[in-house]
């Protein structure tokens, strides 16, 4: 009788330590035991801070800081080889090179570590952050570490020492070719722990042409899944990244742990509580920039012809 009862409360305490697992909210169900968004802060209490990722971005009440100024990528270019890696509740990619960001006001320089995604169903709307109230069908959030540490975790423990960009996608009608070998991937890493390795790949193949990352949000936040760390530095690019219909759907065939299918990644928009969101001053005001300092050579060259 004893030993029934001691299988009994082995099984009942496994069974509760399970419950602890944080999960989508996609993923909840009435006979299921992973806790949803709204209960993260169970799971960790920083998820219930006041400073919490993702945000809607009200463009109207924006601030504008010059010190927001275009970004220096070292490494981007480069070419490197990893392995796209399900993980149960995204895709990633490890980044085994030297590169690195810094301008744009960060203060320091940072080394990029990995990126990962996150999506909606089929297709449809799936981004983390929004813009006056716009949720975007996809989100891709490249992390990087400030140059000092080596590890994520010793990251974690400095208030500025993660640095995420982030960029939306939107649906076009012409495929990416550039996403082409990614999407392919998924193919191979359908199932949690599925991997496959990626050949010859660059960041920049994932991301946006310089010229078009001038215009960008910042505000501080944290990390959107459990622990939600409040670490980071958030740059979000205002021009989203092309992707077609079949490409976009391409990610809702992947599955979580649990075997259901890989869809709605995202944590729903958390308050402001009061932070400032800054833009950059983007090409329009360099553009005024060089228009005046033209237009103060052209009169002091007139007055000295005078």
């Amino acid at each position: 009788m004893k030993s029934l009862i001691s299988l009994y409360l082995l099984s009942f305490i496994l069974h509760s330590s399970g419950s602890a697992d944080w999960c989508y909210q996609t993923q909840v169900s009435c006979d299921g035991h992973c806790k949803g968004p709204e209960r993260w802060s169970e799971v960790n209490a920083d998820c219930g801070k006041a400073r919490q990722s993702p945000i809607n971005i009200v463009t109207k009440k924006t601030k504008l800081d010059e010190r927001l100024t275009p970004f220096k990528f070292t490494g981007y270019q480069n070419a490197f080889e990893s392995t796209v890696r399900n993980n149960g509740h995204s895709v990633q990619v490890n980044i085994p090179i030297a590169a690195a960001v810094s301008g744009g006001n960060l203060g320091d320089a940072y080394k990029a570590v990995q990126f990962h995604l996150h999506w909606g169903t089929d297709g449809g709307p799936g981004s983390e952050h929004t813009v006056d109230g716009e949720q975007y069908p996809m989100e891709l959030h490249i992390v990087h570490i400030k140059q000092r540490y080596n590890r994520i975790q010793d990251a974690s423990n400095d208030p500025s020492g993660i640095a995420v960009l982030g960029f939306f996608y939107e649906e076009s009608n012409t495929p990416n070719e550039k996403y082409n070998q990614f999407i392919y991937a998924l193919r191979s890493v359908q199932n949690t722990n599925g991997n496959v390795t990626l050949r010859k790949i660059s960041l920049n193949q994932f991301i946006l042409p310089e010229e078009n990352m001038t215009n960008y949000y910042r505000y501080e936040g944290s990390l959107t899944t459990p622990g939600c760390t409040e670490v980071v530095v958030w740059t979000f690019f205002e021009n989203p990244i092309p992707l077609d219909k079949e490409q976009l759907r391409a990610f809702s065939s992947l599955k979580f742990h649990d075997g259901k299918p890989m869809v709605g990644t995202f944590r729903p928009v958390q308050s402001r509580n009061g932070r400032t969101v800054y833009r950059s001053s983007g090409p329009a005001v360099l553009a005024s920039a060089v228009l005046l300092f033209v237009s103060i050579t052209t009169t002091c060259g007139l007055s000295h012809l005078n």
